[in-house]
């Protein structure tokens, strides 16, 4: 066994950054020693150069500059230590960069160093396709996700190279950056070689570049949201649920304990869910979350592609950053839309959703999940929002609500541990449904800031 740079293996080779890579791990193979390793200057300049890479991605597709990237490894990891002491929750950044020759890990923990694995046996041309694979397989609720070979395919190439590393840093909560054709990826739903979710051992947030991201910490306890929406749409299916959404989102902020009826809540409701409207109503109000349930699709082309519908036109991705979103905005929510999977630039809209509106953090839906699994998340996931210790565990915590069955629906009810809500006759089941597959909970997913 030998150990180098807090990286442990017994079979090693140098990587392309001059530090050790693990192999061994997943039998790989191949035992080089460097005559010596990189310097610490080195190392900080390839950190920073593949977050300068990260960060072009998203300026070149949105046509503007972002942000400066300045933060270096250790000051990445004194900023995870920081925020470790602040939320009482361990968070490691895990960098997945899929490369012509090989695929490209770095995990970097809280007070820890760089680690750098690379799998030149791992090259794009083989791991795009099972992400793909992995994507369509677990989109589909009629197939059976405990079969899956390429869920713990892509959880032996991603996550178990780190386990002894994330298991000895006591870590709760990973944030994945990841390259082009890995975006897309419903990392929630990998599985190890138990068949233990992803979302069962970590909370989980996809961010565009650690550098982009806002580091602030402050719990979500009380303050302002605006639920809109509509059910109706001239040219598009019907969202039926959605005025019970709006109604049970508020509710369950209000209800929660912690919140001791300190939300504040306004909605928008079809006729008057309109641009207009909305621009109107965030000049007036401070909001902290802005919750849209409405159509939103992620499609391939430039920004002005890809929008957000509302009642009387689509609001374009390209036009989210003329919207004077208000500065107390913590956390937006599209609760009903979809991307295009497999497409670059589509995963590169909905992974910027934050970035274009200078949100703190966004999230949304990979594919578009039924109104009732819809309906199931949501008002869970704000129920735990006020007394999680982060947004990332709030999801967290109403993903496993689902796939353990403590929400389901029995007798055209939605029951959760709080109570029953009758469904509306549009969306009743007429039959007992849970949501334990990953259809319904893994395509929800946290963007930019976990905090």
């Amino acid at each position: 066994m030998v150990t180098v740079w807090g990286v442990k293996a017994s079979t090693m080779k140098r990587n392309r950054w001059g530090m050790f890579m693990v192999f061994g791990m997943l039998g790989l193979g191949g035992f080089t020693l460097p005559s010596r390793a990189q310097t610490p200057e080195h190392l900080n300049q390839n950190f920073l150069a593949m977050e300068r890479d990260l960060e072009e991605d998203f300026e070149s597709y949105f046509g503007e500059d972002l942000a400066e990237v300045t933060q270096a490894p250790d000051e990445v990891s004194a900023t995870l230590k920081r925020l470790a002491t602040q939320t009482g929750s361990r968070a490691g950044v895990l960098w997945v960069i899929p490369r012509q020759e090989l695929l490209h890990l770095v995990l970097l923990t809280p007070g820890g160093s760089v680690i750098v694995k690379d799998f030149d046996s791992i090259p794009r041309d083989r791991i795009l396709p099972v992400v793909q694979a992995f994507k369509r397989e677990i989109s589909d609720p009629s197939l059976d996700p405990k079969s899956s070979k390429v869920a713990k395919q892509l959880y032996d190439w991603i996550i178990a190279p780190y386990a002894e590393e994330l298991k000895a840093q006591n870590i709760d909560s990973l944030l994945f950056c990841l390259g082009n054709g890995m975006r897309g990826l419903p990392l929630a739903a990998l599985q190890d070689e138990t068949g233990q979710y992803l979302i069962e051992q970590y909370s989980v947030t996809s961010i565009p570049a650690f550098n982009l991201i806002d580091t602030d910490y402050e719990p979500l306890r009380q303050g302002k949201i605006l639920a809109a929406g509509a059910s109706q749409f001239s040219a598009m299916n019907p969202l039926p649920a959605v005025p019970v959404e709006l109604d049970m989102v508020q509710s369950a902020l209000r209800d929660t304990p912690v919140a001791a009826q300190g939300w504040q809540g306004r909605s928008l409701l079809n006729e008057t869910f309109t641009t207009r409207k909305l621009k109107s109503e965030l000049k007036t109000h401070p909001f902290n979350i802005v919750h849209l349930a409405t159509h939103a699709e992620f499609l391939p082309g430039r920004p002005k592609q890809s929008y957000i519908q509302f009642q009387n036109k689509p609001l374009r991705l390209s036009k989210m950053g003329r919207v004077k979103w208000p500065k107390a905005l913590d956390l937006l929510v599209l609760s009903a839309c979809q991307t295009a999977l497999g497409d670059p630039e589509a995963e590169l809209g909905f992974a910027g959703i934050a970035l274009k509106s200078r949100v703190k953090s966004a999230m949304g839906s990979l594919w578009s999940v039924s109104d009732v699994g819809t309906l199931a998340l949501m008002s869970e996931f704000y129920h735990q929002l006020p007394q999680a210790p982060t947004k990332a565990i709030a999801l967290q915590q109403a993903q496993l609500k689902l796939l353990r069955g403590d929400i389901h629906v029995a007798q055209d009810e939605l029951r959760t541990q709080r109570g029953p809500t009758s469904l509306p006759k549009a969306i009743a089941l007429g039959q007992s449904t849970n949501f334990a597959h990953p259809y319904f909970w893994a395509g929800f997913t946290l963007l930019s800031s976990p905090w």
